[in-house]
């Protein structure tokens, strides 16, 4: 299997409801996103997929969380805008563009600080 990595980032707001602390309130993060590809063939170039567009393409789907209040949005309306929520919502977003002819996103990493990570995944 070949896997390919890209580190993007972006800013945004949230609260964490139901949970006793200071993540209660307001407040931002920049967050960084890992999004990682595999698959078993690459392309006539060599390349599983061309950074380029993997980057191209998760920059369209951080649009819609980027400089928001994520509690608002649709997607988040029936659960918190927590980290390991927001990788699972990403995984997703991210498996409709790029699940097909042999390569599929194998993991996804949102990193809320330098220190705190959330990852989501499916066997």
């Amino acid at each position: 299997m070949y896997e390919v990595k890209i580190v993007t980032q972006f800013a945004a707001a949230h609260r964490l409801e139901n949970f006793n602390g200071k993540c209660e309130s307001l407040h931002g993060h920049n967050w960084k996103v890992e999004v990682f590809l595999v698959g078993k063939d690459l392309d006539g170039a060599g390349l599983l997929m061309d950074f380029g567009v993997v980057k191209a393409r998760t920059k369209e789907v951080l649009e819609e969380v980027d400089h928001k209040y994520l509690n608002e949005l649709a997607a988040f309306q029936d659960r918190n805008p927590s980290s390991e929520n927001l990788a699972c919502y990403l995984y997703g977003r991210l498996g409709a563009i790029f699940n097909r002819d042999g390569v599929k996103v194998r993991r996804v990493n949102v990193w809320e600080s330098d220190s705190s990570c959330a990852s989501y995944y499916q066997d």
